[in-house]
């Protein structure tokens, strides 16, 4: 394979070739055109993510192997036009500097619309290559391309593609070295449009055909009244089966493994430590009743463990699934369309509901995820509704393990005062925040069906990563709770916050302790209120204000990064406000 001299550049392979040259080639397209799983396809897994230098829109890298030489292949900020109108634009259009060879993604289902950005790409004079994507939906749609005229008339190779198949892959990267420069002169907006109706009355037709019940379905989704239905069947759905696969590993795999491998273990390990002493409680945590109590033991591996693999990760299996599932089968950007009017009304626009269902995995990510929003009031108030009123799986996972053990309308409660938070706050926000919340602009893809393949690649990825950000603070919580105990610390805040737990809140002073823990992490927290012996109305309580009350400690530091530190400490104090707010009202009510 030979490749043009004028097409490389010096860089370095930082996973497995630190010496090698490479070239650069960019991915670049509209948003949702299947540009991410094209870049799956040609890198595989081993990916690194990033922040463009002085921003926080993210891009991710990984590489490609031509022949005896590697690719560096960078997937580009989704982008409509190189005029940028938003952040990500901007970084889109400042990459083209660095970019030897430009791959662009292309949606063959909407070809006016993306031959826009094609035509600005080609008036760069950087060296191009079509990817026609989304080419089998052409053909349900009756949407017929003759891509060797097409090819023509743009000057650059075109190659046809399926990224979710794989088909037409393997021609695109044998055709790499054919990308070209095109003789397109700079023209001004009306005169490139003009250009795109030319191109498409001569490579496009269409042909009658009926619609197909995925299109149907389309259709039924996105009407006002059908798309509402439709909306609350496909949540309620989401919740009942995110619930019946977490509480079927955690029945049928995570507590049978617990109890039939891990438990022998420790109490071998008790007796070797004397069942008591520090090490003891340190490693394998009180015993209550003579056997382990793995959510109230509090001992690095007996709590500490299985909080996190025993409780936690089969909700956030079973979570992060329905989401892929949902994503690739494209039905959240029709959910953003449809939550648009309302979303309005709490100074947000309709696709804040995307970072708004991350949180109810795990409130990292959806922090990180509201850079999707355009503006910083935006994504200060969708950073800080999420805080206060989205709890994450894990949180989720332990109260209805706890709450739910009083009766489940105990659980609606706490879900229901959340809700509550969640709007109010966002009227009020919507108010008292300055600032402008622009317009809803998102490209809505036809439904599909996902493979499997790509839908696990994905939960392997997100699950992975929550283990190795999670377990160490976990572990870290479990310990910093015992030493703490040990010196008496939280004996001394409860008899200080005593006058505010039992006047407004009407809870025993020990709940300071899982409140003061819930700053380190929330699931271990709620677990810390089992043997406190609490009332149904207790429990409701605490475990709102604990869901409302700070986030966890890897959330703030999200909160800080993303927001800055003067814009942290606004949310901080609203968290403050709001849970001390609902709890009294929850104890005045109840």
């Amino acid at each position: 394979m030979a490749w043009p001299i004028k097409y490389w550049s010096r860089s370095t392979h930082p996973l497995k070739y630190p010496h090698w040259t490479v070239m650069k080639i960019l991915l670049m397209g509209n948003p949702n055109v299947g540009k991410s799983v094209l870049f799956s396809r040609l890198t595989g897994t081993r990916t690194i993510a990033s922040n463009y230098p002085g921003t926080t829109v993210g891009f991710t890298k990984g590489y490609l192997k031509l022949g005896e030489e590697q690719a560096e292949v960078i997937d580009a900020p989704g982008t409509y036009t190189l005029e940028p109108t938003s952040k990500a634009e901007e970084v889109a259009t400042e990459m083209l500097k660095d970019g030897d060879l430009i791959i662009n993604v292309a949606d063959a289902t909407n070809l006016e619309r993306n031959l826009n950005l094609t035509l600005q790409l080609l008036e760069r004079q950087v060296p191009v290559i079509v990817a026609l994507n989304m080419w089998d939906e052409t053909h349900h749609r009756g949407i017929n391309i003759d891509v060797a005229r097409l090819e023509e008339l743009l000057g650059v190779p075109v190659v046809p593609t399926v990224s979710v198949t794989g088909q037409g892959i393997k021609e695109l990267v044998s055709r790499l070295p054919e990308a070209a420069t095109s003789q397109t002169a700079c023209a001004s907006s009306d005169e490139r449009w003009t250009k795109i109706g030319d191109i498409v009355s001569q490579v496009q037709s269409l042909s009658h055909r009926h619609h197909t019940w995925r299109e149907v379905m389309e259709d039924a989704s996105n009407n006002p009244a059908g798309g509402a239905l439709i909306a609350l069947l496909v949540l309620f759905a989401t919740f009942w089966v995110i619930r019946l696969i977490g509480e079927g590993i955690i029945n049928y795999v995570t507590d049978p493994l617990f109890n039939w491998l891990w438990t022998p273990l420790l109490m071998k390990l008790s007796l070797a430590l004397g069942s008591e002493g520090f090490w003891h409680d340190i490693l394998v945590g009180k015993l209550i009743n003579g056997d382990i109590a793995y959510l109230q033991s509090m001992g690095l591996l007996s709590t500490g463990i299985y909080i996190e693999f025993g409780v936690v990760i089969p909700y956030i299996v079973s979570f992060y699934l329905i989401l892929g599932i949902l994503e690739d089968v494209g039905y959240l950007p029709r959910l953003a369309v449809l939550m648009d009017t309302f979303m309005h009304r709490i100074g947000l626009h309709g696709y804040a509901i995307i970072p708004t269902i991350l949180g109810l995995g795990c409130n990292v990510p959806a922090i990180m995820a509201t850079r999707i929003l355009e503006s910083r009031r935006e994504r200060f108030i969708a950073a800080t509704l999420i805080s206060i009123g989205v709890p994450c799986a894990a949180l989720q996972a332990m109260i209805i393990g706890l709450v739910g053990t009083q009766g489940m309308q105990y659980v609606a409660l706490v879900y229901g005062s959340l809700f509550i938070s969640w709007i109010t706050i966002g009227f009020i926000l919507n108010y008292a925040v300055k600032g402008f919340s622009p317009e809803l602009m998102i490209e809505i893809p036809p439904y599909r069906l996902p493979p499997w393949r790509v839908i696990g690649e994905k939960l392997w990825l997100r699950v992975s990563s929550f283990i190795k950000e999670a377990l160490p603070i976990v572990l870290g919580a479990v310990l910093v709770v015992n030493i703490l105990y040990m010196l008496g610390v939280f004996d001394f805040i409860a008899n200080i916050a005593a006058p505010v737990m039992s006047g407004l809140l009407g809870l025993p002073k020990e709940t300071v302790v899982p409140l003061a823990v819930g700053f380190l992490r929330k699931d271990i927290a709620v677990g810390m209120l089992a043997p406190l012996g609490l009332t149904a109305k207790q429990l409701v309580i605490s475990s709102t204000v604990l869901a409302m009350f700070f986030p966890c400690m890897a959330t703030f530091v999200i909160l800080a990064r993303e927001l800055g530190a003067t814009d942290m400490l606004k949310a901080t104090g609203i968290m403050i406000a709001a849970a001390l707010i609902m709890g009294s009202l929850q104890n005045l009510i109840l």
